[in-house]
């Protein structure tokens, strides 16, 4: 019986492995294909639904070459801002999540409360006065609107602080008596004790930022600073859509979140089993 249970477990596995897979692979199949060829062969099922029959380079190079829309220059500024935040939300919330599960102070259960009730607001409700908030500051146009209103998660701080509740009080209680100041203790123990939880809020954090579309096209007129995402989508106009060089651009958007999970899936993974046993 357990056989035939592994069996029906692993074939179940592989079939959704397929199905997850199969528009990724069409998509680089797409990018790789002339503009005309796109969708020649979209009504029949047939190899050439996927394999391209005059494979091309050429979409590829008009869209890192494009000097109208330097798209190299998306990667660096969305890199640059993505990795900001995740390193900027990985400290402040780690910070957060600490005092919310070790530290006492008046009031903390009320302050926890808020910050939980903030998960259940949609995130389309604080775009107007978020907006308006960086137009006062004087931030619009900047990488400041984009870095500095999402240093703060706020799932990020329950999910760290359900790891942080789990360390003994007794290791900070020796660590206290040996005379490790509250800093130390938090970077000597607590922190490399909580590895798993924070590499998967950091891919979480970097993948939300890699893939920010709305938020970058309100608070960013300058093309120069642009972010990845409003530049995929510049390829898309009131002349028509260029399907070939928005699959080969999403290609080559989606190579540095494969190249980051594909070092960091075991912590991950990790950081998320165990989220589910935590509590």
């Amino acid at each position: 019986m357990s056989r035939i249970a592994s069996f029906f477990k692993y074939t179940i596995m592989i079939i959704l492995a397929i199905v997850s897979i199969i528009p990724i692979f069409w998509m680089i199949s797409g990018a790789s294909r002339p503009y005309e060829e796109l969708f020649k062969y979209s009504n029949s099922f047939n190899i050439h639904l996927f394999v391209p029959v005059h494979p091309t380079l050429q979409n590829f190079k008009d869209v890192i070459f494009n000097e109208r829309n330097p798209f190299l220059t998306y990667i660096g500024n969305t890199l640059f801002v993505a990795s900001i935040v995740t390193a900027m939300v990985l400290l402040i919330n780690a910070m957060s999540a600490f005092a919310f599960a070790k530290l006492r102070f008046r009031g903390k259960a009320v302050v926890f409360a808020l910050f939980m009730s903030a998960m259940i607001i949609p995130g389309e409700v604080t775009l107007v006065p978020n907006y308006l908030l960086m137009h006062n500051f004087g931030w619009l146009d900047s990488y400041k609107a984009l870095i500095i209103p999402s240093m703060l998660s706020v799932f990020g701080i329950f999910l760290l602080r359900q790891f942080f509740a789990e360390i003994p009080d007794e290791i900070l209680e020796a660590a206290k008596i040996d005379g490790a100041s509250m800093p130390r203790t938090f970077l000597r123990i607590v922190l490399p004790a909580t590895v798993p939880p924070l590499i998967t809020l950091g891919l979480m954090t970097f993948l939300g930022n890699w893939d920010s579309y709305l938020w970058p096209l309100i608070v960013i007129n300058d093309d120069k600073k642009q972010m990845i995402q409003v530049a995929i989508a510049a390829f898309s106009s009131a002349e028509g859509t260029d399907w070939s060089k928005i699959l080969a651009a999403s290609t080559i958007s989606t190579v540095p979140i494969l190249i980051i999970f594909l070092f960091l899936q075991r912590y991950y993974i990790q950081g998320i089993t165990m989220s589910g046993v935590k509590g």
